[in-house]
Protein backbone atom coordinates (compact mmCIF):
# COMPACT_ATOMS: atom_id res chain seq x y z
CA UNK A 1 0.00 0.00 0.00
CA UNK A 2 2.56 2.48 1.07
CA UNK A 3 4.55 1.62 -2.15
CA UNK A 4 1.59 2.26 -4.87
CA UNK A 5 1.53 5.82 -2.67
CA UNK A 6 4.75 6.88 -2.95
CA UNK A 7 4.52 6.08 -6.63
CA UNK A 8 1.55 8.16 -6.96
CA UNK A 9 2.99 10.78 -5.30
CA UNK A 10 6.29 10.94 -7.11
CA UNK A 11 3.66 11.22 -10.28
CA UNK A 12 1.59 13.89 -8.98
CA UNK A 13 4.72 15.80 -8.09
CA UNK A 14 5.76 17.46 -11.27
CA UNK A 15 1.93 18.28 -11.67
CA UNK A 16 1.93 20.31 -8.27
CA UNK A 17 5.24 22.15 -9.58
CA UNK A 18 3.75 23.35 -12.30
CA UNK A 19 0.97 24.81 -11.04
CA UNK A 20 2.92 26.40 -8.37
CA UNK A 21 4.90 28.02 -11.07
CA UNK A 22 2.36 29.06 -13.29
CA UNK A 23 0.18 30.85 -10.30
CA UNK A 24 3.43 32.94 -9.04
CA UNK A 25 4.00 36.18 -10.46
CA UNK A 26 7.08 37.05 -12.36
CA UNK A 27 9.68 38.90 -10.63
CA UNK A 28 10.16 42.83 -11.99
CA UNK A 29 13.31 43.36 -13.20
CA UNK A 30 14.69 46.71 -11.19
CA UNK A 31 17.47 47.30 -13.23
CA UNK A 32 16.82 50.39 -14.54
CA UNK A 33 15.75 51.86 -11.33
CA UNK A 34 18.72 50.66 -9.17
CA UNK A 35 20.61 52.44 -11.71
CA UNK A 36 18.85 55.60 -11.74
CA UNK A 37 18.37 56.29 -7.98
CA UNK A 38 15.86 58.66 -8.17
CA UNK A 39 15.50 60.41 -4.98
CA UNK A 40 12.46 63.36 -6.33
CA UNK A 41 9.50 62.35 -7.79
CA UNK A 42 6.96 64.60 -9.56
CA UNK A 43 3.60 63.47 -9.93
CA UNK A 44 1.60 64.24 -12.67
CA UNK A 45 -2.30 64.71 -12.51
CA UNK A 46 -3.73 61.45 -13.00
CA UNK A 47 -5.81 60.58 -16.12
CA UNK A 48 -9.10 59.45 -15.79
CA UNK A 49 -10.89 56.94 -17.16
CA UNK A 50 -13.71 56.56 -15.18
CA UNK A 51 -16.69 58.38 -15.48
CA UNK A 52 -16.64 60.29 -12.38
CA UNK A 53 -15.66 63.63 -13.02
CA UNK A 54 -14.02 63.82 -9.10
CA UNK A 55 -12.05 60.95 -9.51
CA UNK A 56 -9.00 62.80 -10.69
CA UNK A 57 -8.42 64.76 -7.68
CA UNK A 58 -9.75 62.37 -4.92
CA UNK A 59 -6.53 60.38 -6.38
CA UNK A 60 -4.42 63.31 -6.72
CA UNK A 61 -4.59 64.45 -3.20
CA UNK A 62 -3.47 60.87 -1.66
CA UNK A 63 -0.82 59.65 -3.28
CA UNK A 64 2.03 61.80 -1.36
CA UNK A 65 1.96 60.38 1.68
CA UNK A 66 2.71 56.72 0.79
CA UNK A 67 5.74 57.89 -1.51
CA UNK A 68 6.88 59.77 0.94
CA UNK A 69 6.59 56.97 3.40
CA UNK A 70 8.64 55.22 0.65
CA UNK A 71 11.40 57.30 1.35
CA UNK A 72 11.07 59.90 -1.59
CA UNK A 73 10.86 63.63 -1.89
CA UNK A 74 7.39 64.75 -3.23
CA UNK A 75 6.86 67.54 -5.51
CA UNK A 76 3.95 69.25 -3.97
CA UNK A 77 0.64 68.11 -5.45
CA UNK A 78 -0.99 71.69 -5.10
CA UNK A 79 2.00 73.36 -6.22
CA UNK A 80 2.53 70.70 -9.29
CA UNK A 81 -0.75 71.21 -10.64
CA UNK A 82 -0.67 75.17 -10.49
CA UNK A 83 2.43 75.64 -12.29
CA UNK A 84 0.66 73.49 -15.00
CA UNK A 85 -2.11 75.72 -15.16
CA UNK A 86 -0.11 78.95 -15.58
CA UNK A 87 1.30 77.07 -18.61
CA UNK A 88 -2.20 76.91 -20.23
CA UNK A 89 -2.06 73.03 -18.93
CA UNK A 90 -5.38 71.68 -17.64
CA UNK A 91 -5.93 68.36 -19.37
CA UNK A 92 -4.47 65.12 -18.14
CA UNK A 93 -3.78 63.93 -21.27
CA UNK A 94 -2.21 66.99 -22.34
CA UNK A 95 0.22 67.30 -19.46
CA UNK A 96 0.81 63.24 -19.74
CA UNK A 97 2.21 64.39 -23.10
CA UNK A 98 4.52 67.12 -22.39
CA UNK A 99 8.08 65.68 -22.79
CA UNK A 100 9.98 64.51 -20.12
CA UNK A 101 12.76 66.00 -20.22
CA UNK A 102 10.79 69.32 -20.24
CA UNK A 103 9.36 68.34 -16.97
CA UNK A 104 12.63 67.94 -15.61
CA UNK A 105 13.92 71.39 -16.98
CA UNK A 106 10.36 72.99 -15.37
CA UNK A 107 10.16 70.91 -11.73
CA UNK A 108 13.66 69.35 -11.69
CA UNK A 109 12.45 66.00 -10.11
CA UNK A 110 14.71 62.58 -11.14
CA UNK A 111 11.22 60.88 -11.98
CA UNK A 112 7.97 61.42 -13.08
CA UNK A 113 5.17 59.57 -11.82
CA UNK A 114 2.19 58.62 -14.08
CA UNK A 115 -1.00 58.07 -13.18
CA UNK A 116 -4.45 56.06 -14.82
CA UNK A 117 -7.78 55.68 -12.94
CA UNK A 118 -9.10 53.05 -14.63
CA UNK A 119 -11.95 52.25 -12.09
CA UNK A 120 -13.70 54.80 -9.91
CA UNK A 121 -17.15 55.09 -8.04
CA UNK A 122 -19.85 53.11 -6.90
CA UNK A 123 -21.36 49.79 -8.70
CA UNK A 124 -24.97 48.85 -7.60
CA UNK A 125 -26.68 45.94 -7.57
CA UNK A 126 -29.96 44.73 -5.89
CA UNK A 127 -28.97 43.26 -2.83
CA UNK A 128 -25.42 45.79 -2.22
CA UNK A 129 -23.47 49.01 -3.18
CA UNK A 130 -19.60 48.48 -3.85
CA UNK A 131 -17.35 51.25 -4.10
CA UNK A 132 -14.24 50.23 -6.67
CA UNK A 133 -10.50 52.37 -7.05
CA UNK A 134 -8.34 50.69 -9.54
CA UNK A 135 -5.58 52.43 -10.46
CA UNK A 136 -2.21 52.25 -12.59
CA UNK A 137 1.11 54.02 -12.60
CA UNK A 138 4.43 54.37 -14.15
CA UNK A 139 7.99 55.71 -12.84
CA UNK A 140 9.82 57.52 -15.51
CA UNK A 141 12.77 58.80 -15.43
CA UNK A 142 12.73 62.19 -16.97
CA UNK A 143 16.52 62.75 -17.92
CA UNK A 144 16.54 59.73 -20.34
CA UNK A 145 12.80 58.59 -20.64
CA UNK A 146 13.56 55.39 -19.25
CA UNK A 147 10.50 53.54 -17.48
CA UNK A 148 11.25 52.50 -14.22
CA UNK A 149 8.69 50.59 -12.77
CA UNK A 150 4.99 50.07 -13.58
CA UNK A 151 2.24 48.53 -11.26
CA UNK A 152 -1.18 48.35 -11.01
CA UNK A 153 -3.59 48.02 -7.91
CA UNK A 154 -7.62 48.22 -6.84
CA UNK A 155 -9.26 48.16 -3.45
CA UNK A 156 -13.58 48.28 -2.54
CA UNK A 157 -14.97 48.82 0.63
CA UNK A 158 -16.50 45.39 0.76
CA UNK A 159 -13.37 43.14 0.44
CA UNK A 160 -14.81 41.82 4.12
CA UNK A 161 -18.22 40.49 2.46
CA UNK A 162 -21.25 40.89 3.64
CA UNK A 163 -21.22 39.12 6.96
CA UNK A 164 -23.77 40.40 8.64
CA UNK A 165 -27.26 38.54 9.76
CA UNK A 166 -30.71 39.08 9.10
CA UNK A 167 -30.87 36.59 5.71
CA UNK A 168 -32.13 38.22 2.82
CA UNK A 169 -34.55 41.23 4.17
CA UNK A 170 -31.48 42.18 6.24
CA UNK A 171 -29.18 42.44 3.11
CA UNK A 172 -32.12 44.46 1.15
CA UNK A 173 -32.19 47.20 4.22
CA UNK A 174 -28.60 47.16 4.64
CA UNK A 175 -27.89 47.84 0.83
CA UNK A 176 -30.29 50.24 0.77
CA UNK A 177 -28.91 52.00 3.38
CA UNK A 178 -25.51 52.02 1.71
CA UNK A 179 -26.99 53.17 -1.63
CA UNK A 180 -28.03 55.97 0.34
CA UNK A 181 -25.07 56.89 1.74
CA UNK A 182 -22.67 55.79 -1.59
CA UNK A 183 -25.27 58.47 -3.59
CA UNK A 184 -24.97 61.20 -0.65
CA UNK A 185 -21.55 61.01 -0.30
CA UNK A 186 -18.09 60.10 -2.26
CA UNK A 187 -17.59 56.66 -0.62
CA UNK A 188 -14.73 55.83 -3.29
CA UNK A 189 -12.18 58.21 -1.80
CA UNK A 190 -11.42 56.60 1.24
CA UNK A 191 -11.19 53.17 -1.02
CA UNK A 192 -9.05 55.55 -3.48
CA UNK A 193 -6.32 56.04 -0.27
CA UNK A 194 -6.22 52.40 0.24
CA UNK A 195 -5.68 51.73 -3.56
CA UNK A 196 -2.81 54.27 -3.82
CA UNK A 197 -0.69 52.29 -0.35
CA UNK A 198 -1.37 49.41 -2.32
CA UNK A 199 0.17 50.57 -5.75
CA UNK A 200 2.92 53.20 -4.04
CA UNK A 201 3.98 51.57 -1.10
CA UNK A 202 7.49 50.23 -0.80
CA UNK A 203 8.15 46.69 -0.04
CA UNK A 204 5.48 45.35 -1.49
CA UNK A 205 5.75 42.43 -4.38
CA UNK A 206 6.81 43.34 -7.47
CA UNK A 207 6.06 47.63 -5.79
CA UNK A 208 8.22 50.35 -5.46
CA UNK A 209 11.68 49.98 -4.10
CA UNK A 210 12.86 52.12 -0.89
CA UNK A 211 13.51 55.24 -1.46
CA UNK A 212 17.11 57.83 -0.11
CA UNK A 213 14.86 58.63 3.00
CA UNK A 214 13.92 55.66 3.64
CA UNK A 215 16.31 53.38 6.67
CA UNK A 216 15.83 50.42 4.55
CA UNK A 217 16.92 52.10 1.12
CA UNK A 218 19.75 49.58 0.57
CA UNK A 219 18.44 46.89 1.95
CA UNK A 220 16.27 45.44 -1.37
Amino acid sequence: MMSRLKKMALLLAPAVLMVGCATKAPSYDYTAFKAAKPRSIVVLPPLNNSPEVNAGNSVYAQVSYPLAEAGYYVLPVAVVGETFKQNGLTNAADIHGVDVKKLNEIFGADAGLYITIDKYGSTYTVIDSVAVVAVTAKLVDLKSGTLLWEGKASASNNEGGNNGGGGLIGALVAAAVKQIINSTTDAAHPVAGVANARLLSAGMTNGLLYGPRSVKYQVQ
